[in-house]
């Protein structure tokens, strides 16, 4: 049993070596996050489920994670749909036992996978936000790719009030897709970002790009291919798509400025290690890629 409905509340009881601690402390590294909000130990989420937005109250109980709906009680469809995005956004269905095995003897996992032991994926389950998040990201530092997500969010996502909090979902694909590339260009986006962000919500407007389709595309190059197709959409956009949005075990953005420094660091080298060098040392890593560079990431927020 996955989960429980509890009447007021659900109970989800995740995998043993689950820690809604650690995904909290992740969830939570960065304070300019608009999409979630964490406060005495419950994380808040507004999700949409059959047009109606529904805010989650998650937190962590004895031997389950506790989820409750402060606003009212939704019916049984719409507890099924939050427990299965709960499920899907920390990667609960993983078993996780082989990386685990791999990571003990391996001279850069060893440390940072017993130090955060527990973590899982936090994914972003909607395809347009993990596409449109990763290009707004591209060639500019965090701090400024989070304000632009704001501004995006603030602009053209839903919102709902509860107890003097605006709880925010991100902007549907139809809202973006009859928008002009100057309405992106006044929050301070590029050209070419806006050009992306539009061609992409025109495209799953259109039906020409959905993650089911996606997601029958078992084999890890031609998945990579086809999402690099998409205009805006380079190697490492693709492989963080796949292993946030996707869940493709083998993504590995080896190009990643994040996984350079969680090596530099971990190795104590004084540069940061080649795309070769990287390779190398990621040939232990072959099926766990996508977690391996996921624990490396937690490392930088020691």
């Amino acid at each position: 049993m996955k989960w429980k409905d509890q009447g007021s509340f659900i109970e989800i009881f995740p995998p043993a070596d689950f820690s809604f601690q650690e995904c909290l402390i992740f969830l939570g590294r960065s304070h300019q996050e608009i999409l979630h909000r964490i406060s005495e130990g419950y994380l808040y989420k507004l999700i949409k489920a059959d047009d109606q937005q529904i805010l989650l109250k998650i937190g962590a109980a004895p031997h389950s994670i506790k989820v409750e709906f402060p606003i009212s009680e939704p019916n049984q469809n719409i507890r099924e749909k939050a427990a299965d995005y709960l499920l899907e956004w920390f990667d609960m269905d993983r078993e996780l036992k082989g990386f685990y095995q791999m990571a003990a003897s391996d001279e850069i996992l060893q440390a940072v996978c017993a130090n955060h032991f527990g973590l899982r994926i936090i994914g972003i389950p909607d395809l347009f936000e993990a596409l449109t998040w990763a290009v707004i990201g591209q060639q500019i530092n965090l701090t400024f790719a989070y304000t632009l997500k704001k501004r995006f969010v603030e602009h053209y996502g839903e919102c709902l009030d509860y107890e003097g909090i605006v709880y925010w979902l991100y902007p549907e694909p139809d809202i973006i897709a009859e928008l002009e590339v100057e309405d992106l260009r006044k929050l301070q986006f590029t050209n070419r970002k806006a050009e992306y962000i539009i061609g992409i919500a025109k495209s799953m407007k259109a039906g020409l790009l959905a993650k089911k389709e996606l997601l029958q595309a078992e084999d890890y190059p031609q998945l990579k291919e086809t999402l690099m197709k998409i205009r805006g959409i380079g190697g490492w956009t693709a492989d963080y798509v796949m292993m946030k949005c996707l869940k493709h075990p083998r993504s590995f953005p080896i190009a990643d400025v994040g996984l350079h420094n969680a090596i530099k660091l971990q190795k104590g080298m004084e540069r940061k290690p080649t795309i070769r060098e990287i390779e190398d040392m990621a040939e232990n890593w072959k099926g766990w890629e996508a977690y391996a560079v996921f624990y490396l990431w937690r490392s930088l927020y020691e």
